[in-house]
């Protein structure tokens, strides 16, 4: 998988219904289970976007806060598929949108471990700086997994992939 900045930028599409689909993919030389320890391991998270506190099993709600923001604030999330180290699926309810869910799912294709990240949107969802955002996030998840260096802040990281999403 190309690891520039076109094809890691967030595809939108859209949806029969009219909303909006996100997919981001990343890949990784590691094995499926350090990714997804990465992606679920309390220590791990903390590193790269937050902290949840709740129960850790299907049906199991929650506080999650994204402890990166600038003014970190927890919400109610709701574990809504779990089946380790292959797929997690989260909901959460996020104040002035639609409850949020979130489907993460991990493959192995050939000698990579790929992440697909699924967010659905409303029709007239800007979602745009909601694909910044998590791209952000991803990059910070990539540097916890192939332990490399983080991404910069946010407005660093904003100047430098804004352009390629219309933002400048």
């Amino acid at each position: 998988m190309s690891e520039d900045l076109e094809t890691r930028r967030g595809i939108v599409t859209r949806l029969d219904d009219g909303r909006q689909r996100l997919e981001f993919r990343r890949s990784w030389p590691d094995p499926v289970d350090d990714v997804w320890a990465a992606l679920t391991e309390p220590d791990r998270m903390a590193r790269w976007i937050g902290t949840y506190d709740g129960e850790r099993a299907v049906g199991g709600t929650g506080t999650f806060t994204m402890t990166h923001e600038e003014q970190p604030t927890g919400e109610p999330m709701r574990i809504v598929a779990c089946d380790p180290p292959r797929r997690l699926v989260v909901e959460w309810v996020q104040e002035d949108t639609d409850a949020w869910r979130v489907d993460l799912d991990l493959t192995t294709e050939g000698d990579r471990t790929v992440l697909r990240f699924v967010q659905v949107f409303g029709a007239e969802a800007d979602v745009t700086d909601f694909a910044m955002g998590w791209h952000w996030y991803l990059e910070k998840f990539g540097a916890e997994v192939a332990g490399t260096p983080v991404p910069g802040e946010w407005e660093a990281f904003l100047a430098q992939v804004g352009p390629a999403y219309g933002r400048d």
